[in-house]
């Protein structure tokens, strides 16, 4: 489980959020057997997402944060939803680049150039949907740049990921600071001091400070306030019933060459892994249902 904690400052003109996402990062690392830098930049998109998922206000909200790349990592996609709960992949686990003159891992690299997504699902008739193209490839200013240009929200955004020698998570985390419009110049002037004392968000929690303490560290001097704690998780909520709404998505005419050709299918799901079959029957069903549909429009 990884925790995050909502913060305003006393004068409500600054908002923030901070996360120790170590043990999600942990998971997924695990789920998706990633080097260390692919593990690196994975962590920052699933830190970024959990953040930004429990920003949403209803149950059913859900946050799409897409990175397409041209680095060696390709891309990553995570999924949030209100509670904070996450689910990722990167489409290339297996990137291997060198170390950064100062030793260490390249994310930049990994990632490369490319744009950055959000697709923000309210239950309405069409999302919302924001892009940036990328900054630097480190996530961080990506996302921090995203805010600028697509919702003018002036933000700082930081991200870490510690992997260690045996390639296990020492520490994961970050923060999202956030002004208010009315903020006045002696609060931003505060906040900026503040973030210029704090070298790496990852160390501070490698050290034992928490997302509470961390807010505290942001926040000195601006007497922050807060609001509440929230468990957060990595966890996949696939289903057949789900991967079966992606078979029907091929179209009748596919779906009829496969049952004819395989008999079968094996679907997998991109966040976890898990796979599902579908038999000759299942298959069978699924083309009557879609017949079904087809002719009863036809009627109409």
């Amino acid at each position: 489980m990884g925790k995050i904690v909502r913060a305003v400052n006393k004068n409500l003109t600054i908002r923030m959020f901070a996360i120790d996402s170590t043990d999600m990062v942990q998971k997924a690392a695990d789920t998706h057997k990633t080097t260390p830098v692919a593990t690196a930049a994975l962590g920052r998109a699933i830190t970024a997402a959990s953040m930004m998922g429990v920003m949403m206000k209803n149950e059913n909200d859900k946050l799409t944060f897409q990175i397409k790349s041209a680095g060696p990592i390709k891309g990553i996609v995570a999924v949030a939803y209100e509670s904070g709960q996450v689910k990722a992949y990167p489409l290339n686990p297996d990137v291997e680049i060198p170390l950064k003159e100062n030793g260490k891992l390249d994310v930049a690299g990994a990632v490369g150039s490319g744009k950055l997504t959000l697709i923000k699902d309210f239950g309405l008739k069409e999302p919302y949907i924001g892009q940036t193209d990328l900054v630097t490839g480190e996530i961080a200013e990506d996302l921090a740049a995203y805010y600028a240009y697509s919702e003018q929200q002036p933000s700082a955004v930081a991200l870490g990921v510690l992997v260690d020698k045996d390639y296990s998570i020492k520490a994961a985390g970050g923060f999202i600071v956030q002004l208010m419009p009315d903020a006045p110049d002696e609060d931003i002037d505060r906040l900026e001091d503040n973030l210029r004392d704090i070298s790496s968000v990852s160390h501070l929690i490698d050290e034992g400070k928490t997302p509470e303490d961390i807010v505290n560290i942001v926040l000195a001097g601006l007497d922050p306030i807060i609001n509440d704690t929230l468990e957060v998780e990595y966890k996949c909520d696939c289903s057949k019933d789900r991967l079966e709404q992606a078979l029907i998505s091929v179209g009748l005419k596919d779906l009829e060459e496969i049952l004819e050709e395989d008999k079968e299918t094996e679907l997998q799901c991109h966040f976890c892994n898990k796979k599902y079959k579908f038999t000759e029957q299942d298959l069978k069903n699924i083309v009557m249902e879609l017949k079904a549909q087809q002719e009863g429009k036809l009627i109409q």
